[in-house]
């Protein structure tokens, strides 16, 4: 498959879960269905988001975390590889987006939500007056 075809096939593979959109980023893509971004596309492979729940199971089936390196050291991200037999079709496909589907609502649920103040520190012993 030519390199310009893969963010396309990307898209193909998605569509069954929502409207999938993709904007560049970084060198590669971002993809989004119904407005959340679920998918990176870098390096000619599509890394699906996971969360503490997910990542197990995309470990399980052979996936590999999305990591690269800046400023000296490694990063990883909560992005893993879709596994290759769900690169084969949208049927195939779905269960591992819906797993990515549901890390990104679970990340805006956190983001969004009210960021609580530390509570008021009382004097250890306040002076008499």
């Amino acid at each position: 498959m030519a390199a310009d075809d893969f963010p396309a096939y990307c898209e193909e593979l998605l569509a069954p879960t929502g409207r999938v959109q993709r904007r560049r980023m970084f060198g590669g893509h971002g993809l989004y269905v119904d407005g959340l971004f679920v998918a990176i596309i870098a390096f000619e492979r599509l890394y699906l988001k996971a969360d503490a729940a997910s990542a197990p199971r995309f470990e399980a089936a052979g996936a590999e975390r999305f990591v690269y390196s800046a400023r000296g050291r490694t990063v990883q991200l909560n992005y893993w590889t879709a596994p290759a037999e769900a690169m084969e079709s949208p049927a195939a496909m779905l269960p591992w987006v819906r797993l990515a589907q549901q890390a990104a609502l679970s990340a805006k649920a956190v983001q969004a939500a009210p960021k609580v103040a530390p509570a008021a520190r009382k004097p250890k012993n306040p002076r008499p007056r």
